[in-house]
């Protein structure tokens, strides 16, 4: 039971860590990288959860308000800090972050370990006994961890390639402060004990895959860009 449990929260992080890196396909990052991105972010559950057991000391507010904070500071705020942390200690000064594209690979790579070891957290051992908490997981809470890598990614390339400072720190800001909004939102809507709000998280959620795979998209054309042109240069030497 242990077994088949454990392999339920495992695989959606695996399954779509391995999308992400088979849509990578001009420039492949280092195997060993994107490896040491996803068992720190994996590990990052050691520090996140220390932290997140503070700030929930500090939260005095009941109903609503308890539950947005818990949503935006304890969990959006802690969890997208500390994913962040791994990318910027591991691959942003890497000389193999060399086009956009590459933001976003490393950053749900440290997304999805996270997700991972929460998932096992969760399905193998806090809710072993509901069949349905693994499904659940599976479909929304991973495949969130990964969009919102996607958003954080997606602005560390904006200020690792930006021309000027000012530019770069603007991004910056943005690569945790739009994944803390978004992770907010989320868990917001499903701490809240709204009905009614209940009702937007199909929408939200729609809203998260159609801006995250366009933004996806937009750096896999320019990574294949990047590509054509280096190879057209390439033939007449040949």
């Amino acid at each position: 039971m242990t077994t088949r449990l454990f392999i339920i929260a495992v695989s959606p992080g695996i399954a779509l860590a391995l999308g992400i890196y088979l849509t990578d396909r001009y420039d492949k990052e280092p195997t060993s990288l994107l490896l040491k991105a996803f068992i720190l972010g994996a590990l990052s559950v050691i520090p996140t959860a220390f932290v997140e057991g503070i700030l929930q000391r500090f939260n005095i507010f009941s109903g609503v308000f308890a539950a947005a904070y818990t949503a935006f500071i304890v969990a959006g705020f802690t969890e997208e800090f500390f994913k962040r942390a791994v990318v910027l200690k591991t691959a942003y000064h890497h000389e193999a972050f060399d086009e956009k594209l590459d933001g976003i690979v490393y950053a749900t790579f440290a997304a999805l370990g996270f997700a991972t070891v929460e998932n096992v957290m969760y399905v193998v051992f806090r809710f072993a006994t509901n069949p349905y908490v693994g499904l659940y997981r599976g479909i929304l809470s991973v495949p969130a961890h990964m969009l919102f890598g996607i958003t954080m990614g997606y602005y560390l390339s904006l200020s690792k390639f930006a021309m000027h400072e000012g530019i770069r720190k603007n991004y910056l800001r943005k690569s945790l402060l739009l994944p803390v909004i978004l992770h907010g939102i989320f868990d917001f809507i499903l701490m809240s004990k709204i009905p009614i709000l209940m009702i937007f998280l199909v929408p939200f959620v729609i809203y998260l895959w159609v801006i995250n795979l366009r933004r996806l998209n937009e750096y896999t054309h320019e990574s294949r860009s990047i590509y054509k042109n280096m190879k057209n240069k390439k033939e007449p030497l040949e």
